[in-house]
């Protein structure tokens, strides 16, 4: 299948402003050919001056010649900027669509997929891709238009009045092409072009990552370790940059010294042609005539040359996107499914991030409907890549997962984000009211019902102290809240769409011990009738859950009651006994000297 031009790709995206790009590339091009003429009447100035031999007197017409040429030189700019009006419009809703695009296709996409592609690198390419494109409607392709008929009516120019400095002249914009397309652009340009943005990517995902794990950072104390990825994704960058610039130092001197040396090699070529003997009138007229209309040429060659480099970056900046609008969404049932009840079941699941190391290996399992249970284990034995499993953030490689004896696969995604529910250790909310972020989970949800999810979930408090109470804006331009009563308020939603599956991973981490007690009074009244899964290291939290599961190397080494699993002897003993040691230790005081 042939594979469609960057330009085809965006117009796909322009809808009925594909007109005004057409528009601007025939404004520019008007433009571009009228911008010419100015030098034709310069020309015919020169002339009448030489010709009336210091008796200007005679020149009767210079004036005539001077505001004509103004003319076309104020009209070629202004149809030149009708013609950015014109390109800007569509460059925008262009920009726009694609945004859109891109954005309505996110949403369908696995709920884990934005943590495994990199959030920073998601928003680079959402953000900067699509601003690359906007660029290179609004200003590169009028200027390429430019840039390419500019030169037709050049060599028209040069070639009418002297063929033979006409020719010189071509000499050094020959010389100024071979430059670029050996040095300064094609394949080897185009991978360093990937190159630069894989590394700006790499940067700005880094960046994101380390920015939003600053708390962590700051709780244990591990600022230069934990700066190590950021820094190496920066020292990458500008060892990328300085490598580049580097190479492209030779070329690019050569290149400016060549394209700006044009009147050089007239006037050298006068001296030759000449012959030391006294030049004609009509020579030294065209002579100073190409002296002054040669350096279009720098601006032309300039244009183009910057038109390969953006064309490259566009290019770049479409597979990226490419690479976000290639993703498959999740299967999903086409009609919605009755389940038995609100029972879980994995059999026999799978699953591997890198397609080498098993994260999940071989899992089975029932959770009971209604019932409360809980993964535990070592870090990195799977618990919460289990439950994005379940909660399909995305699919396991081979086995099922099994909401009430229906596969999620089979539930339509809007019935399995009713039917199962999540909080995190670290809850964001949106920018916006209370009221706005609790109805993200029932947009037709009453006041009264919003409330009574708010009580429920133990936000009285933060409600009283706010200035418009449930009205009041958090997030920037707002009020702030701590990260334990956002974890509340992301309870309260979850109460509010009555969920009958709960996941709970390690919702209380972040919380102080006074949000904590909140948390944990919320919690009963979230986990009523619910089937209820917990993830959590603070073993107090989930002791005296109906079951535990305790996860290692991605599969389940023990289960049972925490009494049970208590006096085992096994792995959740001995986290069991070490967590009591942890709180029952303390700080001695000195022996008095």
């Amino acid at each position: 299948m042939k594979k469609k031009s960057r330009l085809s790709v965006l117009m796909a995206y322009a809808g009925k402003h594909r007109i005004l790009t057409i528009m601007s590339w025939v404004l520019a091009g008007i433009s571009a050919l009228m911008a010419l003429v100015p030098y034709i009447y310069i020309w015919l100035m020169i002339r009448e001056v030489l010709s009336v031999n210091g008796d200007f007197s005679q020149a009767v017409h210079i004036e005539s010649y001077g505001w004509t040429a103004m003319i076309f030189a104020v009209g070629a700019f202004l149809i030149y900027v009708c013609g950015l009006m014109c390109s800007h419009l569509s460059a925008f809703r262009i920009a726009t669509n694609l945004r859109i695009a891109m954005m309505r296709h996110i949403a369908k996409l696995p709920l884990g997929f934005a943590e495994s592609f990199g959030t920073g690198k998601l928003r680079k390419i959402v953000s900067e891709s699509s601003s690359a494109t906007e660029t290179y409607l609004a200003h590169q392709l009028p200027d390429t238009v430019t840039a390419y008929l500019t030169p037709l009516g050049l060599v028209a120019l040069l070639l009418i009045f002297d063929w033979r400095l006409g020719l010189l002249s071509l000499i050094p914009v020959v010389l100024s092409f071979v430059i670029m397309m050996v040095f300064m652009t094609g394949p080897t340009l185009k991978k360093s072009m990937e190159k630069y943005q894989n590394a700006l990517a790499d940067m700005s995902n880094e960046a994101v990552e380390y920015i939003r794990g600053i708390p962590v950072v700051k709780t244990f104390g591990q600022t230069v370790f934990s700066f190590r990825r950021f820094k190496a994704s920066i020292d990458r960058y500008n060892e990328w940059t300085t490598k580049y610039t580097n190479s492209m130092r030779l070329p690019m001197m050569f290149l400016t010294t060549i394209i700006n040396s044009v009147f050089a090699v007239l006037i050298a070529a006068a001296i030759v042609i000449t012959a030391g003997e006294a030049a004609t009138p009509e020579f030294l007229l065209n002579l100073l005539f190409y002296i002054i209309i040669t350096p279009v040429i720098t601006v032309v060659m300039t244009k183009i040359m910057f038109s390969s480099e953006n064309n490259m970056v566009v290019d770049d900046a479409l597979k990226r996107i490419d690479s976000v609008m290639d993703m498959q969404p999740l299967s999903e049932g086409s009609a919605p499914v009755t389940p038995k009840d609100h029972s879980v079941e994995l059999r026999n699941v799978s699953y591997s991030y890198d397609g080498n190391k098993k994260a999940l290996d071989g899992i089975s399992m029932k959770i009971g409907s209604g019932e409360l249970c809980a993964f535990v284990g070592p870090s990195g034995g799977g618990k919460t890549t289990l439950a994005n499993i379940i909660s399909r953030f995305f699919d396991a490689d081979s086995g099922e997962v099994l909401i009430g004896g229906v596969n999620v696969k089979d539930y339509p995604k809007k019935q399995l984000m009713e039917t199962v529910s999540f909080v995190f250790q670290n809850s964001r909310l949106i920018k916006g009211t209370i009221l706005d972020n609790l109805r993200m989970a029932k947009p037709d949800a009453t006041e009264n019902e919003i409330m009574r999810a708010l009580e429920a979930a133990q936000c009285s408090d933060i409600i009283e102290k706010l200035p418009d109470g449930i009205n009041t804006v958090i997030g920037t331009g707002g009020i702030y809240l701590s990260g334990g009563e956002q974890q509340r308020v992301a309870i309260a939603r979850v109460i509010l769409r009555n969920a009958p599956v709960v996941i709970l991973d390690e919702a209380t981490a972040f919380a102080d011990p006074d949000n904590e007690v909140r948390v944990q009074k919320a919690f009963t009244e979230l986990l009523k009738d619910r089937t209820v899964i917990m993830i959590a290291h603070r073993l107090s939290t989930v002791i005296n859950a109906d079951r535990i599961f305790v996860l290692k190397d991605g599969r389940i080494a023990e289960t049972g009651s925490g009494a049970e699993l208590s006096r085992s002897g096994g792995i959740f003993s001995k986290m069991w006994q070490d967590y009591r040691k942890s709180v029952e230790w303390k700080i001695g005081k000195e022996s008095a000297r």
